[in-house]
């Protein structure tokens, strides 16, 4: 069935980190923007850099660990092969969560963009449309993918370029603030530093794309590429959300302007700019949650096939890969099955529940580190060693753990069914197969390692 059939090696340094800012999906700033202001009292910005902050700490780890295990798993490769084949499952199936709810997230903006453009319609068209289109440009080859995404990711910053210009007109005629330069957005006498943190984990969500590029580390034209390529998108993202959310919350200090405040997008362009940006602006947020659906997409399609591939989940299924495409198309074709749950979920809903197997990831990947380094390799030795592999390390799973306990208490929930569900698999799972989970999915640890 083509199980021998391996990925291909066709990505380089900026077709990745393109594919990781899809992912981020530039735009998704403004989709939450309504959502992240009310929590935090009007402080985005600085909710996002709280988040950036984190995530450079961790973006270091993945750096570290992707060199250390070329795999296209990512954190449950990296918590398998240092913790052991236990923890890297409950690791692996918490990430999967966030990893199938990223491609319906964006079905779901997809859904409300529609929705305010054509309220009348029935949303399930809409649904049904791109979740067709992702799934089949995702399941033809990757190179596809990889190149219909850098089109959007461009034609996006050059939208996003365009709003900055027209939010400073209107910043300069006396709209919002009244000023391009001010600390209200960062700094407020009354902020609470609690709700900074509860909204630094909801905006959590969009940096997750420097974590899926570590997907693509086994179609990585030259693996040393892939640190860099982490670096450069947790950098440049990071960059994109401030000045966005910047830009935004000078604009609209609070959201007592907005009518929806699940998806404030199209009320931002159409205040800033009027009718005929809303439009425009909304083909391009349009375009970036389809690149950043085609990445998803891309992501959790590569991380069911190790976790097949390694017997986790059942082999024939989703660790095939298709002889001719050289995709793993079944697991492509679920993935899109997923996503037509977006008919129904809120925006708000959705991101609370990824962030809780994100943020367990980044966790776990920090942790993973220290676990290898210090542990196995024992270089602990030095300053620098320590410095690298204890204090750095530690830090980052320190902070994402600091944000994981100011989630949202429906992601709590959600997230706590969720890994019970995977407890009893794995359970179920040794026991079907007379044998320890421990031994799970070692035929293919010569893979994962090599």
């Amino acid at each position: 069935m083509g199980t021998n059939t391996t990925l291909k090696r066709s990505l380089g340094l900026w077709a990745i980190v393109a594919l990781g800012l899809g992912y981020m999906t530039p735009t998704v700033v403004f989709d939450t923007f309504g959502i992240v202001s009310k929590q935090t009292g009007g402080l985005v910005p600085l909710a996002y850099v709280v988040g950036l902050i984190v995530m450079l700490f961790t973006a270091i780890s993945y750096g570290k660990m992707v060199k250390v295990f070329p795999s296209a798993g990512s954190a449950y490769t990296y918590t398998r092969e240092t913790m052991g084949p236990r923890v890297g499952f409950l690791v692996g199936w918490a990430s999967l969560l966030d990893y199938l709810l990223l491609p319906l997230v964006n079905a779901v903006i997809i859904r409300l963009y529609m929705e305010a453009l054509l309220p009348d319609a029935s949303p399930w068209i809409w649904v049904i449309a791109y979740v067709a289109f992702v799934t089949i440009v995702n399941a033809v080859s990757m190179r596809s993918t990889s190149g219909v995404n850098f089109i959007l990711v461009a034609f996006t910053m050059v939208l996003m370029v365009v709003f900055m210009i027209l939010g400073s007109i209107q910043l300069y005629k006396g709209m919002g603030t009244g000023t391009l330069f001010t600390i209200q957005p960062m700094f407020q006498a009354n902020m609470e530093i609690a709700a900074v943190l509860t909204g630094a984990t909801i905006v959590c969500f969009s940096f997750i794309g420097f974590d899926a590029i570590t997907m693509y580390t086994e179609e990585a034209k030259d693996i040393n590429l892939m640190p860099k390529a982490i670096a450069l998108t947790v950098l440049i993202g990071g960059g994109i959300f401030f000045a966005g959310a910047y830009f935004a919350q000078t604009l609209f200090p609070d959201v007592s302007v907005f009518h929806v405040v699940d998806d404030t997008l199209p009320e931002i362009a159409l205040y800033v700019g009027g009718v005929v940006f809303q439009l425009i602006f909304l083909s391009g947020a349009f375009a970036a949650t389809v690149a950043s659906g085609l990445a998803s997409h891309a992501s959790v399609s590569r991380l069911m096939y190790v976790m097949g591939r390694n017997g986790v989940l059942p082999k024939k299924l989703f660790g095939y890969v298709h002889p001719k495409f050289r995709t793993p198309l079944f697991n492509v074709i679920f993935v899109g099955l997923v996503s037509l749950l977006a008919m129904g979920p809120s925006l708000e809903l959705v991101s609370a529940l990824i962030n809780f197997g994100a943020l367990i990831a980044f966790s776990f990947v920090n942790l993973s580190v220290i676990g290898y380094f210090v542990f196995k390799k024992k270089q602990y030795q030095t300053p620098k060693q320590v410095f690298s592999y204890v204090i750095m390390p530690g830090i980052g799973a320190l902070l994402t753990g600091v944000l994981w306990a100011h989630l949202h208490a429906d992601a709590f929930i959600g997230g706590v069914i969720w890994v019970a569900t995977g407890i009893v698999y794995m359970l179920v799972m040794s026991k079907i197969f007379k044998r320890d989970v421990t031994k799970l999915g070692m035929d293919a640890a010569d893979d994962l390692t090599g």
